[in-house]
């Protein structure tokens, strides 16, 4: 159902599925030619930040992009497959699962992007690499959770998906992605450790930036939280279930 949802989103076109590519390029491409390049942020080739600017700048962006993604078509998971919905015998805990499925893809073609850039830039890649389908474990856990929230709570306020498009706008302002903490005043500095989402971008930055555990309280949190948020987003779909038919 993932694969048709991707096919199907781009049925007709003249282009295709090189959409589903040509989206996450241009957008990382943007951010990266707006902050390393329009701003000119110079950081790296030092023992404390290893690597350039885009590459910290991608290594937390990747996950979100696809975390967002899955946010906003969480919301709509039940509205928008009414048919599926009543039918008695059709699993509905697949909906939301098969929104999150087809968001990650453009965080693979990202992640394959940003190896790439790492391979031609520095020649070589961190061992921490290899901690990469950890963190996609952590994450998809923590994205299926928060997609059975939405999705329920989708179909009893349907409002709550404008609220979650502004969030995923604002959101990734709000973690360590285009900046490095040390430069957010400590005025602010709280909003940045109270948004979970900075935990999952900090983890990316250790394996993909770093090449060591640089935050070793953020793989704490998130191997903690991710499992958490996955049972109590399931029981909350399955306390909610029920009442999604008489909605529709």
């Amino acid at each position: 159902m993932a694969r048709r949802e991707l096919s199907d989103r781009y049925a007709g076109q003249a282009f295709g599925l090189l959409w589903a590519i040509g989206h996450p390029v241009f957008l990382i491409g943007l951010y990266v030619f707006v902050f390393a390049f329009v701003f000119k942020q110079k950081i790296g080739g030092t023992v404390d930040m290893p690597l350039d600017y885009t590459t910290y700048l991608l290594a937390g962006l990747v996950a979100w992009l696809s975390f967002q993604e899955s946010m906003v078509k969480s919301c709509t998971a039940i509205t928008g497959n009414s048919a599926l919905v009543k039918q008695v015998v059709f699993p509905l805990e697949v909906l939301p699962v098969k929104g999150v499925l087809s968001s990650l893809f453009p965080q693979l073609v990202s992640l394959l992007l940003l190896v790439g850039y790492v391979l031609l830039t520095h020649g070589s890649l961190h061992a921490t690499y290899l901690l990469l389908p950890v963190l996609l474990a952590m994450q998809v856990m923590a994205m299926i959770g928060i997609a059975y929230i939405l999705a329920p709570v989708g179909a009893y306020f349907r409002d709550i998906k404008d609220f979650v498009q502004l969030f995923a706008t604002a959101g990734v302002f709000l973690m360590p992605v285009f900046y490095l903490p040390a430069w957010v005043p400590d005025v602010f500095k709280p909003l940045l450790y109270l948004n979970p989402f900075s935990y999952l971008a900090w983890c990316y930055q250790d394996a993909l930036y770093f090449g060591r555990f640089e935050h070793p309280w953020a793989w704490v949190f998130t191997g903690v939280v991710s499992p958490a948020t996955f049972v109590i987003g399931y029981r909350v779909f399955r306390k909610l279930k029920p009442g999604l038919g008489n909605l529709l």
